[in-house]
């Protein structure tokens, strides 16, 4: 079992000054969850397996980090302050108590129920509440909820990702420029660079520096369209579009391969997800995830491909994958 180690955060859990509330600290991938020690001790297991569930990056990455904290302990009232708390109880506990001061309804709702409250201890803090009834099995109760819990984690944390990624507004009107100019559209944040070299559009976010973080989608096409598509054949012409206008070329690592066949808007499509990496001989060893689309356009008669690809050292990188998913699904081409 994971807990907190109260030395380990000694440095962040620092008390509250006078009445106002500090900001929450952590981040949103990471659940700080409490309930009784012997509840916790039957569903661990469960409740890791259901909510944090592994994709594969570079490497398998967690989507969220759970850490069990019993409530009971003396520095549960500062781990308040986290950004995500997950508390399962009747709503009896004491230590739920300014929680469920603040749900809505008059406590006769049908249990167990998953509700969420904002700010309670902190600034910028969700807690999120499952209150199970006060007779019966309550770990067979909570159980029953985990899937739901998942769902809700990943559809908020995506919302986020993708909150943070258009911070600084969508360029829409690039999007029509390209629809005007180029025959297909994207839809990529302002801040994201973009440039064309005959029929190969380039679209790059290499903020702060591009030592630490790069996002990066190229799109290009073919015509005419061929009768099958075939995975090979759309790595083949990745490597080719990587030698001739990325900085440095990209091997793919064909270890771990995903591949398969799609709609996207009604147009016959297929993907490849994998790894990227330099080859043994660049100057520095950089690798990341990419993902790859190829969309048949009949209207264009074009095979278009659309190359999503990620730097990002050190740092988690799911959010980032879902953004570049995202900038992916906004493509359109032909009237």
């Amino acid at each position: 079992m994971r807990y907190l180690s109260f030395l380990t955060l000694a440095g962040l859990l620092l008390p509250l000054a006078g009445c106002d509330r500090t900001g929450a600290y952590g981040d949103a991938s990471s659940i700080v969850t409490a309930m009784d020690a012997q509840l916790w001790a039957q569903v661990d297991d469960e409740v890791l397996q259901a909510l944090e569930p592994t994709i594969r990056t570079v490497a398998e990455e967690r989507k969220f980090t759970v850490t069990y904290q019993d409530p009971r302990d003396p520095t549960w009232g500062r781990l308040q302050q986290f950004k995500q708390l997950l508390l399962v109880g009747t709503g009896s506990e004491p230590w739920m108590a300014d929680v469920v001061r603040r749900l809505d309804g008059d406590g006769t709702q049908p249990r167990p129920r998953i509700a969420q409250v904002r700010d309670v201890w902190a600034r910028s803090q969700l807690v999120t509440v499952v209150l199970l009834p006060e007779q019966g099995d309550r770990a067979d109760a909570f159980r029953g909820q985990l899937e739901t819990l998942g769902r809700i984690y990943d559809r908020q944390f995506r919302d986020l990702a993708l909150a943070r990624m258009f911070i600084t507004g969508r360029d829409s009107a690039l999007a029509d420029t390209l629809a005007r100019t180029a025959g297909f559209s994207l839809l990529v944040p302002q801040v994201y660079q973009w440039s064309r070299r005959d029929s190969v559009f380039v679209f790059r976010n290499d903020n702060p520096d591009p030592s630490e973080l790069i996002r990066q989608v190229t799109v290009t096409w073919r015509t005419p369209i061929p009768r099958e598509l075939e995975g090979e054949e759309i790595l083949a012409w990745r490597a080719e579009l990587a030698a001739l206008h990325y900085a440095y070329p990209q091997a793919v690592d064909l270890s771990q391969v995903d591949a398969e066949p799609f709609h996207h808007e009604g147009l016959s499509a297929y993907q490849v997800q994998a790894v990227w990496h330099n080859p043994p001989e660049a100057s520095w060893p950089a690798a990341g995830p990419f993902l790859l689309w190829a969309v048949a356009c009949p209207a264009q008669n074009r095979l278009y491909l659309l190359d999503a690809w990620l730097y990002a050292p050190g740092r988690e990188k799911y959010e980032y994958m879902i953004q570049l998913q995202t900038i992916l699904e906004s493509f359109r081409c032909g009237s």
